[in-house]
């Protein structure tokens, strides 16, 4: 039954990203969604974007191992994150009438800079993708029998489909479906979980005292992971082009503003069931504990055919618009700051045909990642420290500081990468990324004391 309603589901996924594509006549309907999203849609869609594989496969596991100090590392700190953007950045940037995050760097400091600042993003987003295709394919084939290999290269191909043609209109529909499912299927799931374990309190009551700490216990290495964690998905996500691609596609900066803060409620609220649900599973059956295939073990174990068909349309669904999101970003950056500048007669059609060229290349290299690697939270994790050593100090500085200049943000991009590749390489007891990003920010504000902006130099 299950195997038979899937393919339905996703049939049902790829018809609407048709029809959506029926709205593209331009490059800004297929980037933006013609600046026409209502407060909802800002909101639900940035949900969607960042609810998949690691909220529900990834997050549950870590929480089980960790207690409540992962809960702020990994749930709390995506609202912190939305919530500071709709608050400090999104009214600034929303009126400089842009299309993607190297826009900023151009107008704000020069073209060399809008080429680096994008070279970096679309860099970043390999490992994001590549997390939410082996979450794919892990589904595939606990539901039917796909191989793992397959599965991705499956996931991969349905997501490249109704993302080419539909684009942003095609994400912004499929999101509010990919929702509606994924809340339903979750609700349903945890009633059924606490049904039987007779209520919240006893999934509670066999944790330890531990469990409860919001801060780490273990020293200094389990400090630099839950410092690390916590900047890469706070002050690391605030440059990604996929917030800023709905802040943009909003029709005006109210929408903008409320849809962040309405994003920032549903990534602490919804991300919090599946943590409930893994805490039933281990309470019912302590074999469940450990792995990220947890949830969908235990599903498997305690809940009826219909339940499971939901759970699973839920599951893809989140997966599903977390990747098409994560792919019409960097697809968007490549057209409109990688070929736009450098093709001065370049037609709107030709632009347009390009950026949907580049949603597939982005998805071919991140099938490379996932065919390597299958650590869901740390390809998430991996693809936001290259941002945030690099971008975070320029983006920020650039946007609050009028002392912020062209040497400045170069210094910023080059020392904290140089000092987070170095930690890397070297595997430092601390985590490189706190290391890359401090250093980041010194260099942002050294630097632009040391060499100030001369008058003709954002020209070049």
């Amino acid at each position: 039954m299950i195997g038979f309603f899937i393919p339905i589901y996703l049939l049902i996924t790829v018809g609407i990203g048709y029809w959506a594509s029926k709205k593209i006549k331009t490059s800004s309907d297929f980037t933006l969604a013609g600046k026409s999203l209502s407060t909802s849609f800002v909101g639900v869609t940035l949900f969607a974007t960042w609810f998949g594989s690691s909220q529900i496969m990834g997050n549950p596991s870590r929480f089980l191992e960790s207690g409540f100090s992962s809960f702020i590392t990994l749930v709390l700190s995506g609202g912190v994150c939305l919530f500071i953007v709709g608050f400090f950045y999104s009214r600034k940037l929303y009126r400089m009438n842009i299309v993607t995050v190297g826009d900023f760097f151009r107008i704000r400091f020069n073209k060399k800079l809008e080429l680096m600042s994008s070279v970096i993003l679309v860099m970043s987003y390999p490992h994001w993708i590549a997390a939410q295709f082996v979450a794919l394919a892990y589904l595939f084939h606990g539901v039917m029998g796909i191989p793992i290999h397959y599965g991705i290269l499956l996931g991969a191909s349905i997501v490249i489909f109704y993302t080419y043609i539909g684009g942003m209109w095609a994400v912004s529909y499929t999101d509010m479906l990919q929702s509606i499912m994924i809340l339903i299927g979750l609700i349903i799931l945890l009633y059924e979980v606490l049904s039987k374990t007779h209520g919240i309190g006893p999934i509670f009551s066999d944790m330890p005292d531990e469990f409860f700490n919001l801060l780490p216990k273990g020293g200094l290495d389990a400090w630099s992971e839950y410092v690390a964690l916590f900047l890469a998905f706070t002050l690391g996500a605030i440059p990604v082009q996929e917030i800023y691609q709905r802040v943009f596609s909003a029709k005006d900066e109210k929408a903008a503003r409320n849809g962040l803060y309405l994003g920032a409620i549903l990534m602490v609220t919804v991300p919090s069931i599946p943590l409930l649900i893994a805490l039933g599973g281990a309470h019912l059956h302590t074999e469940l504990l450990g792995g990220q295939e947890l949830i969908p073990s235990m599903v498997a174990m305690y809940t009826s055919v219909p339940v499971q068909v939901l759970f699973y349309g839920a599951m893809i669904s989140a997966i599903l618009s977390t990747s098409s999101g994560a792919m019409l970003a960097p697809a968007t950056v490549i057209g409109e700051n990688l070929i736009k500048p450098y093709s001065p007669n370049l037609s709107d059609k030709r632009l347009l045909l390009f950026t949907r060229l580049s949603v597939i290349g982005v998805a071919a290299v991140s099938c490379y990642f996932a065919f390597n690697d299958s650590d869901i939270v740390g390809l998430v994790a991996a693809s936001l420290s290259l941002i945030l050593v690099c971008l975070f100090a320029p983006f920020t500085f650039g946007l609050f500081w009028k002392g912020s200049s062209v040497f400045g943000a170069w210094t910023a991009i080059f020392t904290g990468g140089l000092v987070w590749f170095t930690g890397f390489l070297f595997d430092t007891r601390i985590d490189p990324t706190i290391y890359g990003t401090s250093v980041s920010c010194v260099g942002m504000i050294v630097g632009s004391l040391i060499v100030p902006d001369k008058s003709n130099e954002r020209l070049t």
